[in-house]
């Protein structure tokens, strides 16, 4: 996983080092784990980095504290998360989902992750993040 901070890691992607499709380029992204073709990976990148863009001004979320990385979750679909994480601690904080099965959902560790946080539409998450 990753060792640095979701600061350094938008940084690192708005100067295009996340821009090849090959394996260690996107492991270096933050790709933790996928069942999708390699090559579908780059697009996921960025549109999940924009989706957590969105979020980075929430109280929530430390951008100097904080790393994340995402994952490609096979069930009855395919289905990509990104997981926002403690630096200090490895914990994961949170587990956002933009689009699990066309609902937009967040878990976390407020609930012990035993229910949604949020199960609904994009604009839900913006509003449980407070941005």
């Amino acid at each position: 996983m990753s060792d640095i901070s979701i600061q350094q890691f938008i940084t690192n992607f708005n100067d295009g080092k996340y821009d090849s499709d090959d394996y260690q380029t996107q492991c270096d992204a933050g790709w933790y784990d996928w069942f999708c073709k390699q090559s579908s990976l780059r697009n996921k990148t960025i549109f999940l980095t924009k989706k957590l863009k969105q979020l980075c001004l929430s109280d929530k979320i430390d951008m100097n504290k904080h790393y994340v990385f995402f994952k490609n979750n096979c069930g009855n679909v395919l289905y990509d998360d990104f997981r926002i994480c403690s630096l200090d601690t490895g914990d994961v904080l949170y587990c956002v989902s933009p689009n699990d099965h066309g609902r937009a959902t967040v878990w976390g560790k407020d609930n012990n992750f035993d229910a949604p946080l949020v199960d609904g539409k994009w604009k839900d998450v913006k509003a449980f993040f407070g941005v």
